[in-house]
């Protein structure tokens, strides 16, 4: 019984720090994205997150909790792992009917440069300022990229576009200058476009591009 009541209150532990870390890393987002990388600081995240400077000090370094926040927002969880391992793509990838597959993944990446566009933003410009975070900005733009061949090639596999490297890799280039955060930014944020617009927008340029390389 004692080891039961332990166990329960160890994983009690875990849970609230994994919540005190996420709602830290919500806080240093929104810090991150209205006030920049240079004026913000841990007592301000800390003010926000409701918690003591201790706490946020504890969750490290302003840039690594700059990276975690747009991890988190990017993604909807905090981690570097693939897009493909993500929940949302991962049953996008599992869908049989081409068009649908294709509206799903979409989708996914218009919510995540919606979130997430601020805080890139401020990364690109903190790489600007702190040395230490340009390659963890160039880690990123590799592991982008990465991630666009992958899903090209399941597109390739489905027979949406013709097979070979040279073709992923040239498609992969074009979806992920339609498909950036900075895309956003400047549609949605600076001309006004509505995110439906964004969406529609992104949906017949992803389409025209793969029709044209298929032809």
């Amino acid at each position: 019984m004692r080891k039961t009541s332990r166990t329960y209150r160890s994983e009690l532990r875990t849970e609230q720090a994994a919540a005190t870390r996420r709602r830290i890393l919500e806080a240093a987002g929104t810090c991150f994205a209205e006030d920049g990388y240079g004026r913000t600081t841990q007592a301000a995240i800390a003010a926000r997150a409701g918690v003591s400077v201790e706490s946020v000090k504890a969750q490290g370094a302003k840039r690594e909790l700059l990276l975690a926040a747009f991890e988190q927002a990017f993604t909807g969880q905090e981690g570097r792992q693939p897009l493909a391992e993500q929940d949302q793509l991962a049953a996008a990838f599992a869908i049989e009917d081409d068009d649908a597959f294709i509206d799903t993944g979409l989708e996914f990446m218009a919510a995540a440069n919606r979130r997430a566009y601020a805080l890139w933003r401020a990364l690109t410009s903190a790489a600007d300022s702190d040395a230490e975070i340009t390659p963890v900005l160039d880690g990123i733009l590799t592991r982008r990229r990465k991630d666009i061949e992958s899903a090209i090639g399941l597109i390739q596999r489905r027979g949406l576009l013709p097979s070979g490297v040279r073709v992923r890799r040239r498609v992969a280039a074009q979806l992920s200058f339609l498909l950036s955060p900075e895309g956003y930014q400047q549609l949605v944020a600076e001309s006004g476009w509505s995110h439906r617009e964004y969406l529609d927008w992104l949906r017949t340029m992803v389409r025209a591009t793969l029709d044209r390389t298929e032809h």
